[in-house]
């Protein structure tokens, strides 16, 4: 999904949190027609930034800021579930367009709590070294994640690391024979 760059994990999410406020207006903006395609990229990348979480940043906070750990993955597990009953949603219906508004605003309560808590975390107790380590192993993460929500999906970075791989080549089957069909 994301290369570092040279980026640490501080800016890399934020700039995921811009990317998917962007992807967001993309589909809210689209004909109901248009929906279903402007939304995949926006449930790719929310479903790959939040395994990525779950696995390389909550992990490393869990020591000192558990409380704020444990809030942020309730928060992304409500939001797997939204994420996954909206998939099963027709695109161009009224429903979709009503759970996305819903599931947007708690996104984005989300990332502003992250913005607020995690990242000042991130950044006040690892080194700028630690931070790029981070970055790359984040994007390694995503690189092996599934790509669609899952409600019944593990919280855990152990759970992620051992069930994920398996649905992510499961998911990245399903996603080459949708780009196939819109080719």
């Amino acid at each position: 999904m994301a290369t570092t760059n040279g980026t640490d994990i501080v800016a890399m999410i934020r700039q995921q949190h811009t990317m998917i406020r962007q992807l967001f207006d993309g589909v809210q903006q689209a004909a109901p027609s248009e929906r279903e395609e402007a939304f995949v990229p926006l449930g790719r990348l929310l479903a790959v930034h939040e395994t990525a979480e779950e696995e390389i940043v909550y992990p490393s906070l869990r020591d000192t800021a558990s409380d704020v750990v444990e809030a942020r993955k309730a928060e992304e597990d409500e939001a797997k579930k939204a994420i996954a009953d909206l998939e099963k949603t027709d695109p161009a219906s009224d429903e979709f367009a009503t759970k996305l508004a819903a599931i947007r605003q708690a996104v984005e309560a989300h990332a502003e709590q992250e913005e607020a808590t995690v990242l000042p975390l991130l950044a006040a107790e690892k080194d700028p070294e630690r931070r790029d380590k981070m970055a790359s192993a984040f994007a390694t993460a995503e690189k092996m994640a599934p790509t669609h929500a899952h409600a019944g999906a593990p919280e855990s970075a152990a759970g992620n690391m051992l069930v994920g791989p398996f649905v992510a080549m499961a998911d990245k089957v399903r996603d080459a024979i949708h780009d196939a069909r819109r080719s």
